[in-house]
């Protein structure tokens, strides 16, 4: 997992929750409610014209507001690849890391629509095969969190490993 590549779509700084996944989705459970209406708050088009595997770019302070989990579920299960930021709301960060959604601060210079590649291991952003960007690389730990799946896939993984080396 640790590169992505994927097409930009271009946000501004303090996105909010409520802009992520407005607040009368959260009455379902269900995560395809919240992948079809993600970014609806800033962006009604945005499920439509957004192709699994694109990347979310923004400003400061993404993931603002409440602590809902329902945010990066909503991107994760929307099909975006990676959220890069200058820097994140730390609730959204643990949240996103929790549900396995990969994401990296970096400041990149960037247009909609350019292709970008995120290595997650090395903390660095290329933007369209030519401009490299030193973000903050995420720690082996945090690394491992993703590349499982999650944190519940994660702690399953280690339970299985252990009951194995018994």
């Amino acid at each position: 997992m640790s590169l992505i590549i994927g097409r930009v779509w271009k946000f501004g700084d303090n996105v909010n929750t409520d802009e992520i996944i407005p607040g009368k989705y959260l009455r379902s459970k269900d995560v395809q409610i919240f992948a079809a209406h993600a970014m609806e708050g800033i962006d009604q088009e945005f499920t439509k014209k957004f192709r699994i595997g694109d990347i979310v770019v923004a400003g400061t302070n993404f993931g603002c507001g409440s602590s809902r989990e329902q945010a990066p579920l909503a991107l994760k299960y929307a099909g975006v690849s990676c959220v890069i930021a200058k820097s994140f709301a730390r609730i959204f960060f643990r949240n996103a890391i929790n549900i396995g959604l990969p994401l990296i601060e970096v400041d990149i210079e960037c247009q909609e629509g350019d292709k970008v590649k995120v290595d997650l291991a090395k903390g660095e952003v290329t933007v369209s095969d030519r401009d490299i960007f030193k973000g903050n690389k995420l720690p082996d730990f945090l690394l491992e969190i993703l590349n499982d799946g999650g944190l519940v896939a994660h702690r399953k993984k280690q339970s299985a490993s252990k009951n194995i080396n018994l």
